[in-house]
């Protein structure tokens, strides 16, 4: 339970649940209900495949490019915790969300749930990156499977997040998603400095300097 629990939030804060629903009202608003419902269907499928993909295929990955586990632990919880200090600091960046540039087009694409929906919003570099990282950490076969149970779940909530969007957006308003964003920002500096702790030492080079 405590892998499916840190995989969840961990995957919580890097797919960002809470700001998808703010971004796919605002680019959907001349959308009627059944378009943003297939958007939100198409999106929230292709960002499992990809996941899911990165989560089976996780050490295959590292194997091809001679990447060690203590690497992408240090790597990885690095590129979290720049994540987190962002959410933090409510500062904007494309490590969770999209970048100006890519907004702009999506404003003018007649279909989103491709781009930017599915990549970068709900598996970008930053849920990418933590699926590699949970599932190459698994130290059994269940946590190997609660891990890919979280991804399946965070992207479900996503769904249902992005079905309910605009009301969503109407409730909390930029003061609610801000409180909400600051708080997962802190969990997941926290969970992200550890994941840097075990790279370090799993990796021999205190041992070595020792």
């Amino acid at each position: 339970m405590n892998t499916f629990l840190v995989a969840f939030a961990t995957l919580f804060a890097t797919v960002g649940v809470a700001d998808i629903a703010f971004i796919f009202a605002a680019l959907t608003k001349d959308n009627t209900p059944a378009q943003r419902r297939a958007f939100a269907i198409r999106g929230t499928l292709v960002a499992l495949a990809i996941l899911l993909f990165f989560g089976l295929l996780g050490n295959a990955i590292l194997d091809v490019f001679g990447i060690t586990i203590p690497a992408l632990r240090t790597a990885g919880g690095v590129l979290l915790l720049l994540i987190a200090i962002d959410m933090v600091f409510a500062r904007h960046s494309g490590g969770t969300g999209t970048t100006d540039e890519e907004e702009d087009e999506a404003k003018h694409s007649p279909d989103i749930s491709i781009f930017p929906l599915a990549m970068p919003l709900m598996a970008g570099p930053g849920a990418i990156s933590a699926v590699i990282l949970l599932t190459t950490s698994a130290k059994s076969d269940l946590e190997f499977w609660l891990v890919l149970l979280a991804v399946v779940a965070t992207l479900l909530l996503a769904f249902l997040t992005l079905l309910i969007a605009i009301p969503i957006q109407r409730l909390l308003g930029l003061t609610g998603l801000s409180v909400v964003s600051r708080v997962v920002g802190i969990l997941l500096a926290a969970l992200a400095v550890q994941f840097v702790f075990d790279g370090i030492r799993t990796s021999g080079l205190l041992g070595a300097a020792a």
